[in-house]
Formats: C-alpha cells, sequence, structure tokens
C-alpha cells in the first residue's frame, strides 16, 4: 500500500452531477484534475496534487462535460452563494501510486480499475479472430450456417453481435443531458471539426492512400473506397467508451453522421469511384441509392438506439438513478464486450477461406487501411489538443474520425458488385483490420492522456 493522497468533498445543491467520467475540478493555482460524484452522498470528490490546497483554502471550480462551470461558488473570484459548500478535505485511501502529481490516472492505475474482461480484451480478441479464422477454413458448415439468413446483405448472426454491442453503450448515454449540450457554443465548434474531419478529409485521405498502395488492384481499391466514405455510426461508440470518451458529444456526433450519410454516400461514392477513379473496378458504373444506405442506418443504428432508450428510461422509472447506475448498468456493460467477441467471431468465420486463399491480397488492402486508421486518430487527437479540448471530447472526436461504418461498406459492396467480388472482399476485410488497430489505439489514447493533458489544459 502506498502513501496515500489528500481529497478534496464539496457539496453542489441544485446541480445535475450524474456520470463520473466528465467533471473535472480546477483549482485557482490553475492545477485541473479528473473529479467523481457520489449520488449517495451528493459529493464532488478530486484528488489534487499537494501544492494545489496551498492557495485560497483549496477553493475550485466544478467543470462538466462541455467545459462550463457547473459550480461558480467554489471559485474564490466568484461571490459565494447557497451553491457550495465549504471544502472539506478527507483521507483518501487510494493508492499515491495510481494517480500522478496532476492528479490524472497512471496507466497501472486504469489498468486496476478495470475488470477482468476489460483487462484481457487483447487476448481475447487475437483468440477470437484465430477461432473465427480457423472455424471457417476447417468446418465449411460454420460458414453456410453463419450465412443462412442475412439482413441487407450483412450475416444475421453479425447483425445480432452488432446489436448486442451497442445496446449497453447506448443504454449508458445520458439523453436528458443533449439539450444542454447543443445549447453550448462548445458543442459548434466541435461539430465543425467533426464535419471537416469525416466529410471531407476523411473519404479524400483514404482514396490517396488507396491508389498510391493499390495501383495495380483497382477492385480491391473500389471495396478500400466504400470502406473510406462510411462514416462510423455503431463501434465508435464502443471504442469511446473503452477509451474514457464522453458518450454524450459521442451520441451527437453519431446522430449528425448518420444523417449525412443518408444524404452523402452515394453522390460522393459516384465521384470518388466514377470521376476521381475514372471509373476504375467500377465493372460499368455503380448504382447506390439513397434507401439503400438509410436502411443500412435505421438497421445498425436505429435498431440498438431504441432498445437502449427505453431500458435506459424504464429501468430509470422503476428502479431509480443509483440502482440504475450501481446495480444494474456494472452487470449489463460486459454486455458490450461479450458482443464484440462473437462478432469477431463470426466475422472471421466467414471469411476464413478467403483470407487464407489470398492472403496476399489481404496483405496489401491492410496497408492503406492501417494508414487511414492511424492518421485520422493522431491527426485529429493532435488537432484537437493543440486547441485545448479536453480529453474526453477529443478522444471522441479521434475515434468518429478515424472508425468506419464496415457493415454500410459491405451491404453496398456485396448489393453492387456481388457476394463473391474482390470488391466486397475489401470491404469485409475492413473490420478485421479496424477491431485490432483501434482496440491498440484505444491504449495509445489512454497512454496519451497523461501525457499530452497533464496540466490545467485538461478543461477547455
Amino acid at each position: 500500500m502506498g502513501s496515500t493522497l489528500t481529497s478534496v468533498v464539496t457539496t453542489c445543491q441544485g446541480v445535475q452531477f450524474s456520470g463520473q467520467k466528465t467533471l473535472r475540478c480546477r483549482f485557482a493555482s490553475g492545477c485541473d484534475v479528473p473529479a467523481s460524484f457520489d449520488a449517495e452522498s451528493n459529493c464532488i470528490s478530486c484528488v489534487p496534487p499537494p501544492e494545489a490546497l496551498q492557495h485560497d483554502d483549496g477553493k475550485f471550480k466544478v467543470y462538466g462535460h462541455d467545459g462550463e462551470v457547473l459550480c461558480p461558488s467554489c471559485d474564490p473570484n466568484v461571490k459565494p452563494s447557497s451553491c457550495c459548500s465549504p471544502p472539506a478535505f478527507e483521507v483518501q485511501g487510494s493508492e499515491a501510486g495510481d494517480e500522478d502529481r496532476n492528479g490524472l490516472v497512471t496507466a497501472s492505475g486504469v489498468f486496476k480499475k478495470l475488470s477482468w474482461l476489460d483487462r484481457l480484451l487483447p487476448i481475447w480478441i487475437i483468440g477470437a479472430m484465430a477461432l473465427g479464422i480457423l472455424l471457417g477454413y476447417f468446418v465449411p458448415a460454420v460458414e453456410r450456417a453463419f450465412n443462412g439468413v442475412k439482413i441487407d446483405e450483412v450475416s444475421l448472426p453479425i447483425a445480432i453481435g452488432l446489436w448486442a454491442m451497442m445496446w449497453p453503450v447506448l443504454t449508458k448515454v445520458r439523453y436528458e443531458l443533449l439539450g444542454s449540450i447543443l445549447s453550448s457554443r462548445a458543442i459548434w465548434g466541435q461539430l465543425a471539426i467533426s464535419l471537416v474531419a469525416n466529410w471531407l478529409l476523411g473519404p479524400a485521405i483514404m482514396v490517396a492512400f488507396a491508389w498510391a498502395t493499390l495501383p495495380d488492384l483497382p477492385h480491391y481499391r473500389a471495396g478500400v473506397i466504400l470502406v473510406g466514405l462510411a462514416r462510423c455510426i455503431a463501434m465508435v461508440l464502443l471504442w469511446n467508451q473503452l477509451a474514457d470518451g464522453s458518450p454524450e458529444y459521442c451520441a451527437i456526433l453519431v446522430a449528425v453522421n448518420s444523417i449525412l450519410q443518408i444524404v452523402l454516400y452515394a453522390p460522393l461514392a459516384l465521384f470518388y469511384l466514377e470521376v476521381v477513379s475514372g471509373g476504375a473496378g467500377a465493372a460499368g458504373g455503380i448504382h447506390i441509392g439513397f434507401w439503400q444506405v438509410a436502411k443500412s442506418v435505421l438497421l445498425f443504428l436505429g435498431v440498438p438506439l431504441v432498445a437502449g432508450i427505453i431500458t435506459r428510461y424504464s429501468l430509470l422509472a422503476a428502479i431509480g438513478q443509483q440502482r440504475f447506475e450501481k446495480n444494474f448498468m456494472p452487470y449489463f456493460s460486459p454486455v458490450a464486450l461479450l458482443g464484440l467477441i462473437y462478432t469477431i467471431i463470426v466475422m472471421f468465420s466467414l471469411q476464413g477461406h478467403q483470407v487464407i486463399e489470398n492472403i496476399g491480397e489481404v496483405c496489401r488492402v491492410a496497408v492503406p487501411m492501417v494508414l487511414y486508421f492511424s492518421l485520422m486518430f493522431f491527426g485529429t487527437l493532435a488537432v484537437c489538443w493543440k486547441l485545448g479540448t479536453p480529453y474526453d471530447q477529443s478522444v471522441t472526436q479521434a475515434f468518429t474520425a478515424s472508425s468506419n461504418n464496415f457493415e454500410l461498406a459491405i451491404a453496398i459492396a456485396v448489393g453492387t458488385f456481388g457476394i463473391k467480388s474482390q470488391e466486397a472482399l475489401a470491404a469485409t476485410i475492413g473490420p478485421l483490420i479496424e477491431v485490432p488497430v483501434l482496440l491498440a489505439l484505444v491504449y495509445v489514447a489512454l497512454a496519451l492522456q497523461k501525457k499530452w493533458w497533464g496540466s490545467a489544459r485538461a478543461a477547455a
């Protein structure tokens, strides 16, 4: 057991403090640290470095998810009101090794907070990939069974896995706070960044990488381009959750991208495949209808979204917020990761034969995708950090920009070029590359949180 740290506790009346990941305390000294809310005691607590307590009796502001001050009377420069009681100082039983001198959780601290399922997630993912490929290659009946029933050209078992993956994540979103977020000025700047990254830079960068790495494989290149045009509206919710991003910001960005996807996907596909690429690999032209895209969005986002909203508010009404957050969500949340593992097994089993028999092309198709995921993630994260955006919003932007809607890309590729086409295989390879790469980027993001946001810049 390491040395103990001092915890600062205060009570704010009449302020919405639900959730523990997006609250922060900023002290008069300029120190900025994460804060947590205890619903039972109605207290905000944080663990500042010792030097922060030497200024103005440790008074501080409490910031919310959108960077706005929720409890301004904690600031010594603001006249005290009935909002905040004087801060109290307690000894917290956490180990000093779990947090650094700026109050940010260290890598070991993050690891200790994870469940056993989270801690071993890389092993589960690698095992699921290997199991899926072996099943698909050596047990052909498995592939036939998984492909027996389809929804919008996507295997029903995959659809079930996607729904299971997103249902808990969308249940956790605090929809009651979306109105206040949308009414703040900060969200519009974030939306502008998202629109530029997702609809201007993202597609163009994927097209550039596809042409640079696959100049002699036009059909595979077309499939890669289809993946780059499809902005993620599903798995990004899971990556965002694992990386401690803002669930509310993520929900807003996903909603906006869903609407824009219905309107923009077909024109962008026509532009980049027919005009920019000169029709190469398009086999006489492509035909993508708006309903074809809208149907995919409704199926793979609409279904779990409705399920999440119904689950959240029916249980909040039945058992209350405290029991919902402490007794229900801890047991329901792992369903998302179990759904991810199951989905990976199904995806890899469906493509086991093609992956092994076309391993050379598969490796080549992986190159532009790895480059794309990495550049979009680090580029977006760096821009947000440079602009002083809080970590939870920055990482949400990064994963939204770097991940793609492989369900839509597969459905379009299969519907347009056929199930056995090289375009369809390239689109299917997308999630096989995206899942391990973005999982690795989750751990990179958590490490960069300490390095890049280890100062008062952590909250805007």
